[in-house]
């Protein structure tokens, strides 16, 4: 019995120094300054990430044309973050005039990351969309609205069911015309909605794309129907009273009331529906 005795105690030693160390490295990763989901990194607390982008077929699943430049001459590019990266795609790759769409990540610090490492927090990157599109078909001001009315821009560091700094929203601009859009977008939207919109507007200084089998994922075969945004079903005001006065001209819409009407964002599911990039005028 005595045997039994020191066995136990030694057992019960264990599970205490067990528990003492859990305890320990918790606090040491508090105190190191490892984030919550919530919580923004710093750079210095980013995982390394490699050098090497991600291997891909460089084809769209759905519109056949280039996913990396060179793109044909004349086409502009926006970056886009709503929460999950697959429907913001979507929402994206249907629009008319959109030559090209892939999913990545921006806004972090660590290069190339993986989707894993993006989920952990540990990057600083959100998921984010690269948009090609032709000026003078389609404009900067329609992908600002397909932006804010396709999620619920005023949730802060999350999406839906999403939470974590990798679904944070933002628009990730690639010069000063496209800065100021987002930005009076943003104002105008936020007396729309009644409450703040947290948007993040940042310079766009890296988009690293995500892996093949996540481009254009919601129309390849046996994917996952997943979608966590939540569109309000409050739309942009007319460009006319949000858009700075130099700009207004240059960046005029190109998709008319109409078009939104029928398909446009709305409250609930936004992934629903074929594939296919939608044609206008009808």
């Amino acid at each position: 019995s005595m045997h039994v005795r020191t066995l136990k105690s030694a057992l019960v030693s264990l599970v205490v120094l067990l528990l003492t160390a859990f305890f320990a490295s918790s606090l040491a990763l508090s105190w190191m300054g490892v984030p919550a989901s919530k919580d923004m990194i710093s750079a210095s607390q980013a995982l390394a990430g490699r050098s090497t982008p991600e291997v891909l077929s460089n084809i769209h699943f759905v519109l056949k044309t280039p996913l990396r430049p060179p793109f044909p001459e004349g086409l502009k590019r926006g970056v886009f973050a709503t929460g999950c990266y697959w429907g913001t795609e979507k929402g994206y790759w249907k629009l008319p005039s959109v030559y090209s769409t892939a999913v990545g990540y921006a806004g972090g610090y660590t290069p190339n990351p993986t989707y894993n490492e993006v989920c952990s927090g540990h990057t600083g990157h959100t998921e984010a969309v690269h948009v090609v599109y032709d000026p003078e078909r389609i404009s900067y001001a329609d992908l600002l609205k397909q932006f804010f009315e396709s999620h619920d821009p005023s949730q802060l560091m999350r999406q839906g069911n999403d939470a974590g700094t990798q679904y944070r929203g933002a628009i990730f601009y690639a010069d000063d015309e496209q800065r100021a859009l987002a930005e009076a977008a943003k104002a105008s939207y936020a007396k729309s909605l009644g409450r703040d919109v947290v948007t993040e507007i940042q310079p766009l200084q890296e988009f690293y794309y995500a892996h093949e089998e996540f481009q254009q994922y919601l129309a390849r075969p046996g994917s996952r129907p997943y979608c966590s945004a939540e569109p309000q079903g409050v739309p942009l005001a007319p460009y006319e009273e949000w858009a700075p006065e130099e700009l207004k001209a240059k960046h005029t819409p190109k998709l008319p009331h109409a078009y939104w009407e029928k398909f446009g964002p709305r409250p609930g599911c936004t992934i629903k529906g074929p594939n296919t990039q939608n044609k206008w005028p009808l």
